[in-house]
């Protein structure tokens, strides 16, 4: 029993780890494809213009930020939370240092498909490993909490701030921005089930299996 428990854990724990790490490297591929980026990393484009601070760096420090407003909103931060604030900025930080910039539109193209596809992928692996939401979903659960608002409506209200804020301090919007918006619900969703197939984590584990509406992306 302690060995299965012990294996379950390990995988768990690799699939947190690794998904986390993947988005990372994810965004960073939407940032080498310049077209757009996710609404949050618009924020920190933009910050990291502002200051001359690499994005993960930036990346870190708002995650840190937006943790500390859980306090008031009584959220609760899991491993996967506090992780998750270290680990998408280190990724991406990395993967922009690795990856050369992209020259021609069809390179950019597909770094920008890779990039939505990679994050799909890398929300399945993070929310299946049942370590706790990322800092910024659960900014849009606690608000949710709090308010009685629903979590559309506070997701909706959050990433528009953060993006008109990251843009008009430099952030890159563009057609890849709508398309990560149009095609990520639909790639977290299928990915979550992919991973909820395999096997599953200790009772107590929470896994989405309608539309992710609150937790489609691990931020």
């Amino acid at each position: 029993m302690r060995s299965e428990a012990g294996r379950r854990l390990l995988g768990r724990l690799v699939r947190l780890y690794a998904g986390l790490a993947l988005y990372g490297a994810s965004s960073a591929l939407l940032v080498k494809s310049g077209l757009g980026l996710e609404p949050w990393n618009v924020l920190h484009q933009g910050l990291a213009e502002l200051t001359g601070l690499t994005i993960g760096v930036v990346s870190i420090v708002v995650g840190a930020g937006v943790l500390l407003l859980w306090i008031p909103l009584r959220q609760r931060p899991g491993l996967g939370t506090v992780s998750n604030v270290f680990v998408v900025g280190i990724a991406m930080d990395g993967t922009l240092a690795l990856v050369p910039d992209a020259h021609g539109t069809a390179v950019r193209i597909a770094l920008l498909g890779a990039g939505i596809v990679l994050n799909g992928t890398a929300t399945g692996l993070y929310i299946t490993a049942g370590f706790g939401a990322g800092p910024r979903d659960g900014l849009m659960t606690g608000l949710h909490r709090r308010t009685g608002r629903s979590i559309r409506l506070m997701r909706t209200g959050v990433e528009v701030t953060v993006v008109a804020t990251g843009f008009a301090l430099g952030g890159t919007v563009g057609v890849g921005t709508v398309l990560y918006a149009l095609a990520i619900g639909p790639l977290a969703q299928l990915f979550l089930r992919v991973f909820a197939a395999a096997p599953t984590p200790p009772a107590g584990t929470v896994v989405a299996a309608g539309r992710p509406e609150g937790a489609a992306l691990p931020r």
